[in-house]
């Protein structure tokens, strides 16, 4: 069964840092092209990074430089490496595959 289980979310103040996991289940972070997304309240999803297949990355402007994506082959787990956080970043952050999402970790940053 094909699953992902966010974790590492947590109240940290503005310039801090926290690191999110992404455990994978039923396939392999290695061979697939997967993402972070996230939901401020009251807000639509918002596209945060993505991984290809290839090693290649992407950002949204508003957290290039401060975020950084990675994963785990042999661990088959997926990272999101979050510094320099500001307020705007409050969200719960979800990891994502095609159209599969986990549930979810909180993150919030207090001015």
């Amino acid at each position: 069964q094909v699953q992902l289980v966010e974790s590492g979310g947590g109240l940290v103040q503005a310039g801090g840092s926290l690191r999110l996991s992404c455990a994978a289940s039923g396939f392999t972070v290695s061979t697939s092209t997967l993402s972070w997304v996230r939901q401020a309240p009251g807000q639509t999803f918002q596209y945060v990074s993505t991984i290809e297949i290839g090693g290649r990355t992407t950002y949204v402007d508003s957290v290039k430089g401060r975020f950084t994506i990675s994963r785990d082959g042999a661990k088959n787990v997926l990272y999101l490496q979050m510094n320099n956080l500001k307020p705007e970043d409050t969200a719960v952050y979800y990891c994502q595959r095609g159209n599969l999402r986990g549930q979810g970790t909180q993150v919030t940053v207090s001015p």
